[in-house]
């Protein structure tokens, strides 16, 4: 470290006497001009000798108040020329001032004043840009070790990277590859364009490329999957530079190159998120997570410690998520005051004790079971957590007046066939009821399924694709919404800063992707052929597994709101009355662990439950109607109104 100061402090030094010297050489060789690189004479010499006294101090001003030194000349650019013409052009202005007050320019030729700045100017420049280029020669793409590269881009980030790549012992750049027709067979510091992105193949094998590197931060998805394809099918390594969003102004470098992720192949566009507003709903304010420890609740976590709330209280049930995500905030935050508590939702206890003792103002409730296969074998467990623990910790918000209650929900709640859904779906319509009738603003989130989440399809398709596969996919025509956990989770804060309670926020999710395409992607990304090396495995749709989801009921009507992303889904009124008399003979089912009984209850809560349990037999009633439910028993037919 102190050899590292002392060269540096050295460098700066030597550039400044450097720079120094030049300007009483520039004077005296502008007057040697005037008079034809002859004898200049006695009177006009001594006015020179004056010139350059006075010029000393005026330019060691000008060099430092326009930075010239900011700057290493290994990397001179554009801006070191700026900064020179700009203080060379000052000094002169002065020292011209200064001669004509104090002498009257008597002795001083007026082409002097033209021919000093420029020769000062290139004086200063010269050696800059002549120092710089003979380092990028002698570090020219010449030398052997390192990986042979392949930059995909040859605009501006292309080039930025390549000037940081030939200065790096594990990098050795060989080639361009770049659509734009007029830099072909060009060269940008000795490497080559060799052609377009379908040439990368041929390129590969002709050069014996170790690795491709994408250098177009604003590539589109199409552009990324098509050269991760080509790189899978030749056998290549391949990366990519930082999207525009994470550079966050940064020039491109070896540091920033990094593994192509599904995201860049999915190709989601950045969220904007209003600041402003989210900050203003949480910072200074004691904010309660429920779920911390979970993939959306830790992101949640993170998310609004970076808003300084005044106390963040993390909630969860599993004391190892717990402990990393407390351990990961203290540390990443110190200043913010962070508590973890341990316990579960369903202790209305604990609950009570946790709203009376913190008194949190704003509750993101992300506890949740929502493993869709493991709760139609485990349908009392689900209905406990996801309903009957939702309505303790919503009575509670109410009880103690808490701001904001914002429930995270699930794609999967609408028009459900899982029993995960149609639970999430309950909680949905008791915190919408429970707003019209409480100070508090209850808001409901609702999203699709989210990329390396617990249960996402991604952490199995790279553990089965690391194995040798096969990758089982479900269906070939099962499609899902995606986005990320930092997407999501910002999307919820937005919604928690909108105004207004009982409203369901329905997340932009973009397009829904197939799954079979997901697996495909994520076989390339691992630099397999699909098919080839990775067999994919239909293996059929698992209980309670829809084809497609949905992210509204078709009488929800959706309308835009003031953020892009979010759109709002009107919510359907009913009697409170009705639904806590129909909870509490859901309570009894689920104590009595009454699967049939639990089934038909959801059936009455959620008119459009498509699931039904084996255990139901034929002569079960089919709840499944609405409004009028038909039932059979033993012959007849009984007709019962419900209303909503």
């Amino acid at each position: 470290m102190k050899t590292g100061f002392r060269n540096l402090f050295f460098n700066r030094w030597s550039a400044f006497a450097h720079d120094l010297l030049w300007v009483p050489l520039c004077l005296f060789a502008s007057y040697w001009f005037r008079f034809n690189l002859g004898k200049i004479p006695p009177e006009f010499l001594n006015a020179c000798f004056i010139l350059m006294g006075m010029s000393l101090p005026i330019f060691w001003i000008t060099f430092r108040f326009f930075g010239l030194y900011r700057g290493i000349w290994r990397f001179a650019s554009i801006k070191d020329l700026s900064r020179i013409v700009k203080s060379v052009a000052l000094g002169t202005l002065i020292l011209s001032l200064f001669s004509a007050v104090f002498f009257r320019l008597e002795g001083v030729p007026r082409s002097v004043f033209f021919l000093f700045p420029l020769l000062l100017t290139l004086g200063l420049t010269v050696p800059r840009f002549f120092y710089r280029g003979i380092k990028d020669h002698s570090l020219k793409p010449r030398k052997k070790e390192g990986q042979r590269t392949l930059i995909v881009g040859a605009g501006r980030s292309g080039v930025l990277l390549l000037r940081d790549l030939i200065h790096r012992q594990e990098y050795l750049p060989v080639a361009f590859a770049d659509d734009d027709p007029k830099k072909h067979k060009r060269e940008i510091s000795g490497v080559r364009v060799h052609g377009g992105i379908a040439k990368i193949p041929k390129i590969v094998r002709r050069l014996d490329i170790d690795l491709v590197v994408l250098a177009i931060p604003s590539a589109d998805k199409e552009t990324v999957q098509k050269i991760v394809a080509e790189c899978a099918a030749c056998g290549v390594k391949f990366r990519t530079i930082p999207t525009p969003g994470e550079l966050s102004g940064k020039n491109p470098g070896a540091d920033q190159i990094r593994p192509v992720t599904l995201r860049d192949l999915l190709g989601r566009e950045a969220v904007n998120l209003d600041t402003r507003s989210i900050s203003a709903s949480i910072r200074g304010k004691t904010v309660l997570v429920t779920g911390g420890g979970g993939s959306i609740g830790s992101e949640l976590c993170r998310q609004v410690a970076g808003q300084k709330p005044n106390r963040l209280i993390i909630f969860d049930s599993s004391e190892f998520n717990l402990y990393r995500i407390e351990h990961e905030l203290v540390k990443e935050y110190p200043e913010v005051p962070i508590e973890a508590v341990l316990g579960n939702i369903t202790d209305r206890d604990r609950i009570s004790w946790l709203f009376e003792h913190h008194r949190p103002e704003v509750v993101f409730h992300a506890a949740a079971y929502k493993h869709v296969p493991m709760l139609e074998h485990n349908p009392a467990e689900g209905v406990l957590n996801n309903i009957f623990g939702t309505k303790i910790v919503a009575d509670a918000a109410d009880r103690f007046t808490t701001e904001r209650f914002v429930l995270v929900s699930t794609d999967k709640a609408v028009n459900p066939t899982s029993l995960m859904g149609a639970t999430k779906r309950v909680g949905e319509l008791y915190c919408q009821n429970l707003s019209s009738r409480s100070r508090t603003s209850f808001i409901t989130t609702r999203f699709g399924n989210v990329l390396r989440s617990a249960g996402s399809v991604v952490p199995l398709f790279e553990k089965q694709i690391k194995e040798g596969g096969p990758v089982t996919v479900t269906h070939r025509a099962i499609r899902r919404y995606f986005m990320t956990i930092t997407e999501a989770a910002g999307l919820i804060l937005q919604a928690a800063a909108m105004n207004g309670g009982g409203k369901i926020y329905v997340l932009d999710m973009g397009e829904p992707v197939l799954i079979k395409d997901l697996a495909e992607k994520m076989i390339r990304l691992f630099g397999k052929e699909p098919g080839r090396d990775i067999q994919i495995a239909y293996i059929g749709l698992r209980p309670g597994e829809k084809l497609q989801e949905e992210m509204f009921h078709e009488k929800e009507k959706l309308r835009g709101t003031n953020h892009p992303k979010l759109l709002l889904a009107t919510s359907r009124d009913f009697s409170s009355d009705w639904l806590e008399e129909q909870l509490n003979i859901l309570w009894k089912a689920t104590r009595r662990r009454d699967i049939t009984d639990i089934i038909r209850q959801l059936h009455i809560l959620v008119p459009e439950y498509e699931g039904l349990n084996p255990t139901l037999q034929k002569n079960e009633p089919d709840l499944r109607m609405g409004r009028v439910i038909s039932a059979e028993f033993t012959g007849k037919t009984q007709k019962t109104e419900i209303s909503q």
